[in-house]
């Protein structure tokens, strides 16, 4: 029975408003046929163990890899991005699923624990268990690198896995479901369902026993209100307003041109891109004048044609152009670009310095090519300034001799020392931010164990002549149970 258009949403194209495709409205039955299917699916999908899993999970691994100029050119087709930017991702995406795939047993090992001289005859273990169906709804930014830190860590602990992807990208989303099914042949293990905000709020409500959330601040909320009436635990990542630090020892080319391609690659769609810069009084210029002659050579377009794609959401407009006009209001000197850059669908660089802290180009985030460059006067100072802020996501740091205690004292989930959004490139290390950028973690070993949970196991190995957990415990018990404390812990007082 086909749906009829009530039914159905259409995907655009961001650079030229044609219709992609059609895609079905999952409604809450399906959302809730689709849990119910994935799993009755996982009970298969744990036994075959963690071998049978990174079998599986490494085929798929390599099956993306074989057919990335057709991934790619499906994510260019649906976010606008140079195909090159939707290879690199996906690269990025089936690396993180090879490292899970062969990591999770390692990981996920039972732990013995002591059980103390007092429990002398127990056996203490700490098992790991996934925690059954996770939910994941997916952004539109990174279609395949973002969902796929959830998506990939959930299965390798595991669990099946019900996907909802952004209604920006639904064709990517069914893409990676349809190529887990071709390369593996498990059906119904991982499941992609498409729809708007309402299927996302089903997806919530409909029994999974954690959902995973990639999006802004405020939907998350929303997320986590909803989940919490359901017990559903989740994990969000959410916005950012990245810092920059640049010291006065700092290589200033190569922080120059990392600066630039954080802040406007993707069109400053990253959740984890650079917003603002915080620089050196000393080197200020130097820096400012580095950057200007990068950004120059910097044009969006279509892709093939610019260097980064337009804005993928139209609703965001707005939102970067008032960010950059008040900004100017507030007395910001512009040094690239400004009030006219915003030509929808595109938004051409724009570059600010001395912006006021106070601004919203400062306090709130973007997601839009622009870049705000204040001096500072100490490392002090940037540190105090980068931390001033609710988001608490990544942050990057430029200096020869200082960098690893500057990113010592800043309040963020990750920090990029020489180098910029680099710790998502690496598959070892969590993926996450604190304060309003949220809470819990994908990738490495804290991303595998985010879709487990703990069972302790305490299993006596022999009986002692006393027996304390029983109503036939006498006074001489007693006496003896605190004699024994007070030998092996010290006197309490």
């Amino acid at each position: 029975m086909s749906l009829s258009k009530a039914q159905t949403f259409d995907s655009l194209n961001p650079v030229t408003d044609e219709v992609i495709a059609s895609h079905p409205i999952t409604d809450e039955a399906g959302v809730r046929a689709a849990v119910a299917t994935a799993r009755a699916a996982a009970v298969q999908w744990r036994e075959i163990g963690f071998s049978g899993r990174k079998k599986v999970l490494l085929k798929w691994s390599s099956y993306l890899m074989q057919n990335v100029d057709e991934l790619a050119e499906l994510v260019s087709l649906e976010t606008g991005k140079p195909t090159s930017d939707a290879k690199l991702e996906a690269a990025l995406a089936a690396g993180h699923i090879a490292w899970a795939a062969r990591h999770a047993e390692s990981v996920m090992r039972t732990s013995y624990r002591s059980p103390g001289l007092l429990m002398a005859n127990m056996s203490a273990t700490v098992e790991r268990s996934p925690v059954g169906v996770v939910g994941v709804i997916g952004p539109w930014n990174y279609p395949v690198f973002t969902p796929l830190g959830s998506i990939a860590y959930a299965l390798a602990a595991g669990n099946s896995v019900v996907f909802k992807p952004s209604e920006y990208t639904p064709g990517v989303g069914q893409y990676l479901a349809r190529t887990f099914l071709d390369a593996t042949l498990f059906a119904d293990v991982f499941i992609c369902i498409t729809g708007l905000g309402e299927t996302g709020k089903f997806l919530c409500e409909s029994g999974v026993d954690k959902l995973a959330f990639t999006g802004s601040t405020r939907t998350a909320k929303i997320v986590a209100a909803t989940c919490a009436a359901q017990m559903t635990p989740v994990v969000l990542e959410c916005g950012g307003k990245n810092p920059v630090i640049v010291a006065h020892d700092a290589d200033i080319a190569r922080a120059a041109d990392a600066t630039v391609w954080s802040a406007f690659s993707n069109a400053g769609q990253t959740c984890i891109g650079a917003e603002r810069v915080y620089v050196d009084e000393r080197v200020a210029d130097k820096f400012i004048e580095k950057v200007l002659e990068i950004a120059k050579t910097i044009k969006p377009g279509a892709p093939g044609a610019g260097k980064y794609g337009p804005t993928t959401m139209p609703k965001q407009i707005p939102i970067i152009q008032s960010h950059i006009d008040d900004a100017i209001a507030r007395g910001a000197k512009v040094l690239m670009g400004g009030t006219n850059s915003v030509k929808a669908p595109f938004v051409e660089p724009v570059i600010f310095c001395d912006v006021p802290e106070d601004s919203i180009a400062m306090t709130e985030e973007t997601f839009g090519p622009t870049i705000a460059i204040n001096r500072v006067q100490s490392m002090a100072e940037a540190i105090k300034l980068s931390n001033d802020t609710r988001y608490g996501l990544g942050a990057s740091v430029w200096s020869k001799r200082r960098g690893k205690q500057i990113a010592s004292q800043l309040h963020t989930g990750m920090v990029a020392i020489n180098s910029t959004i680099s710790f998502a490139a690496v598959d070892s290390v969590p993926f996450g931010g604190v304060k309003d950028s949220g809470y819990g973690r994908i990738h490495g070993p804290e991303g595998l164990l985010e879709f487990t949970y703990p069972r302790t196991v305490v299993r006596a190995r022999f009986q002692l002549p006393i027996a304390f957990t029983s109503f036939s415990r006498t006074a001489g018990s007693d006496k003896l149970i605190v004699a024994v404390t007070k030998f092996l812990k010290g006197r309490f007082s």
